[in-house]
């Protein structure tokens, strides 16, 4: 099959498999498709139907030991699979940049946001560290990051989970690559900056004739940004066209089921639940911003301010707000995994100066499921060691028993798989992945869980499916939820009461069918505005 000029990337029966012999699994079964030149290709479809594999699979960023590669990737036709490991490095961020879907992983920890990016450019461009300064401000600043002066002193913890997914955009697209491989790039986006962000990738693709792979759940986006669209299901394109054909005349059943799921699902009754299980005063957390020689503290970085609130038995409290407002700092603070001051109560007792030693049974009844699945999950254990792990520490059960519990917890969240037990987090799709997670907090049977924007990984098929799972175990088990979310559509399928958060101060509180119903602040309906146009 010879390459067209018109192409800047193309498939040819590309196929991939993981593991040798007798446990060999191909993921992607023989697929073709191309980009062309200044344009936009969505390559859509659910958890672990071969998406990411594919697209990381461009700059052979998996280890060749356990993910074997056949076919062809043609690069503006050069083969990328027969590539030396130079001419790939110079491929790497220079002509073909990737945004990854979760970007903790991804940066240095080590290091601040300036010098990664200024790392990049000097590495591709050449230029020196100060020439670089306002290179890297104006890619900041283009992916809407917040006082861009100050924050690109911070480390990658001290960012939410939003701004450390712009940063990574910032990188991708700060050496003006030909092809940008964007694996879920707005999925930890609040809805007011997913458009800006697209819409930003668009102009540039415009303005540099660049081409953009983009790997989106979200069909919606998928619908309004992209030039053509391919749809992926366990490993195989099922369809591909322009992207009006595909979604005004889909020819598929995958693609008309895709389409057909539109999660419309309004706010639980409010409750009038009087059991307080968990009390919230005056908590303030606050990051020192440090300068000089001696590390002086110059400033701080207000992650919440003064916010009180309380969590009914049996009951959803929604937390919403754009990236950067305090949502991850204030459940990171509910279960003391960060400092801040004021007053936390959990089941009649304050917890704020109580030793480690008697946090740790409070634990249990107190889960957390965190937005970046990967970086919360060992690399070096399966996923029934991951989903175990709780259970040998609280010293739950026979080993009979755990095995039991751990298979029953992945099958509530659907890896029904039993293969799934024995393989690593690098084997797993982020979707797959954030299922893992799930399945660890829920194998202790929490009273209180906090969802840290547990769906964000996730189509949007399953994204609906869970939340369907936790409303059911809510109703058995009187679980308590603060549930963090920027997508509005998911929080108002789940919350009984809600807070609205921006820049790390409430701005609206209440019965969430009221507030979306009638929200009182500007702030609030602008958000509702962008979710719900």
């Amino acid at each position: 099959m010879s390459f067209s000029s018109n192409h800047i990337l193309e498939f040819q029966d590309f196929h991939a498999t993981f593991g040798k012999g007798a446990d060999a699994k191909e993921v992607v079964h023989g697929i073709n498709f191309h980009i062309d030149k200044n344009e936009m290709l969505a390559l859509v479809g659910e958890s672990g139907s071969g998406k990411t594999v594919s697209a990381q699979s461009i700059l052979r960023l998996q280890s060749e030991d356990s993910l074997h590669l056949e076919g062809k990737i043609l690069f503006e036709g050069e083969d990328i699979l027969k590539l030396n490991q130079t001419r790939l490095q110079a491929l790497r961020g220079s002509e073909i940049g990737i945004i990854f879907q979760e970007p903790m992983t991804s940066l240095n920890p080590l290091h601040c946001i300036e010098k990664q990016l200024a790392e990049s450019i000097r590495l591709h461009q050449g230029i020196s560290q100060k020439e670089a300064h306002p290179l890297v401000i104006e890619s900041l600043r283009r992916v809407g990051l917040r006082d861009a002066e100050k924050r690109c002193r911070a480390y990658p913890h001290e960012l939410s989970g939003g701004e450390r997914q712009r940063v990574m955009i910032a990188l991708a697209l700060i050496n003006k690559p030909k092809l940008l491989i964007a694996d879920e790039p707005t999925t930890a986006l609040d809805v007011t900056i997913q458009i800006l962000i697209l819409q930003l990738l668009k102009d540039l693709q415009k303005d540099f004739n660049l081409s953009v792979l983009f790997i989106t759940h979200d069909l919606n986006l998928a619908r309004r940004f992209a030039d053509r669209v391919a749809v992926m299901q366990d490993g195989r394109i099922v369809e591909s066209g322009r992207s009006r054909d595909i979604f005004d005349k889909p020819k598929e059943a995958y693609t008309k089921l895709l389409l057909g799921e539109d999660g419309d699902e309004g706010s639980p009754a409010p409750s009038f639940e009087k059991n307080i299980v968990a009390e919230v005063k005056n908590l303030k957390v606050y990051f020192p911003i440090k300068k000089g020689f001696l590390r002086k503290t110059v400033d701080y970085i207000k992650a919440v301010d003064d916010l009180s609130f309380t969590l009914k038995k049996g009951t959803t409290l929604g937390v919403v707000g754009e990236s950067g407002s305090g949502k991850t700092s204030l459940g990171k603070a509910f279960l003391r995994l960060i400092q801040s001051t004021g007053s936390i109560t959990i089941d009649g007792r304050q917890i704020q100066n109580l030793p480690e030693s008697k946090m740790r049974p409070l634990r249990r009844k107190a889960q957390i499921i965190f937005q970046d699945p990967y970086g919360s999950l060992s690399p070096r254990m399966s996923a029934s060691d991951i989903v175990g792990e709780g259970l040998l520490i609280h010293h739950i059960g026979t080993e009979t028993d755990r095995k039991e519990r751990v298979i029953a917890a992945l099958a509530e969240v659907g890896l029904h798989d039993k293969d799934f037990l024995d393989r690593y987090p690098n084997e797993f799709s982020g979707g797959q992945r954030q299922r893992i997670a799930i399945a660890r907090s829920l194998v202790l049977e929490p009273e209180i869980l906090i969802l840290d924007e547990p769906t964000s990984s996730l189509d949007r098929t399953n994204q609906f499916q869970i939340v369907r799972l936790l409303r059911e175990l809510q109703e058995k088990r009187k679980l308590s939820y603060i549930f963090i979310s920027h997508d509005l559509r998911i929080v108002k399928a789940l919350s009984h009461e809600l807070l609205i958060m921006k820049n790390g101060k409430l701005v609206e509180a209440g019965c969430a069918r009221d507030i979306f119903e009638e929200p009182q602040e500007e702030y609030t309906k602008l958000l509702l505005k962008s979710a719900f146009q």
